[in-house]
Parts: C-alpha cells; sequence; structure tokens
C-alpha cells in the first residue's frame, strides 16, 4: 500500500483494511444483466437447503463474488456459501475458494439498494489512499479475484430491508 490511508467514513462507516485468510466455498455462477441480479440471489435457499440435507458444516455468511463486472453489459456473479472443507458436489454447484490475502473492507445498514454508491465510494477511497485491487481490465470488463458482497442478515429473520447489512470485501493486490 501506498501512502496514508485517509479515514474517510462511507455513509458513517469508516474502511478499513483486513486480512483474511483462504476460505472454501460452494458456489453456483451466472451471467446476468443488473435487472436479473434475483436469478443469482435466488439460488441461496436451495443452496443451503441442499447443504442442511446433506449434513455439510456452513461456516459463514452466504456471499456475492462478483468475477467479471461490465455494468454496462454484463457480469459474472456467484453466489457462495462458506463450507468447513471440500464436499461432492453436482452441477451446476461447483468448489471453490477465497484468497487469502488483504482486503478493504466497509459494512453497510440499508437496503440492497444503495450497495451501488456505497460500492462507488468505496472503489474512489481506495483510489485516493494508493491502493491496488485485485483486478485486471479486459475488454469485456473487469476481472476481479474477489469482489465480495456478504449477507450478514438473514432475510428470514429479518424481512425489512432497510436493516440489512452487508459487509463490502474487495480483495487488493498482493
Amino acid at each position: 500500500m501506498r501512502g496514508r490511508v485517509d479515514p474517510v467514513r462511507l455513509f458513517g462507516v469508516e474502511p478499513t483494511i483486513v486480512r483474511c485468510a483462504e476460505q472454501l466455498y460452494v458456489g453456483r455462477r451466472e451471467s446476468i444483466t443488473m435487472t436479473e441480479f434475483a436469478r443469482v440471489a435466488d439460488h441461496l435457499p436451495t443452496m443451503f437447503s441442499g447443504l442442511a440435507q446433506r449434513g455439510i458444516q456452513v461456516t459463514g455468511a452466504p456471499f456475492f463474488r462478483y468475477r467479471m463486472i461490465d455494468m454496462a453489459a454484463e457480469m459474472v456473479v456467484e453466489a457462495g456459501i462458506p463450507v468447513a472443507g471440500r464436499v461432492l458436489v453436482e452441477p451446476p454447484d461447483f468448489m471453490d475458494k477465497l484468497p487469502a490475502g488483504r482486503y478493504a473492507t466497509v459494512s453497510h445498514v440499508g437496503h440492497p439498494d444503495q450497495l451501488m454508491g456505497i460500492t462507488a465510494r468505496l472503489l474512489d477511497w481506495g483510489q485516493r489512499n494508493g491502493l491496488v485491487w485485485d483486478m485486471t481490465p479486459t475488454p469485456t470488463g473487469e476481472r476481479w479475484n474477489a469482489r465480495l458482497e456478504i449477507l450478514m442478515t438473514n432475510p428470514a429473520e429479518q424481512p425489512d430491508m432497510h436493516k440489512w447489512e452487508t459487509v463490502l470485501l474487495f480483495k487488493l493486490a498482493d
């Protein structure tokens, strides 16, 4: 990291840099536009019930992993659920791992519609502070190694989307 990290707050919450260990997960991937995001989110209940039926231990909150981003066209997004170890999965599910390393993070409590603005502010904060994302620009969009939205609130327990907590976790280049 170059320079000093500016303690600017995003909607009242200060971004931080954290170190994360590698994490295995069961995922399901979709190529979507922004208006089709529900296609990815709708996989989570089925994935959770499938893991529970098989007695597979879930070790953390579910997340969305953005692999390829072209906001004007398509994105490749995964729904993921952290697990304790390798498990056999049937397609379209797959096993993968989130890479260990340094991540910029910020937490947001509010409606998911606000996440685009929170994301833009986090990216801008990183740029102002000389951070380099683990991302490669390509002709078809930005390829991210690990750009996550972690869903800290269970919608079955808290149906009011304005009270949902989401953690953004964006991997920094090594």
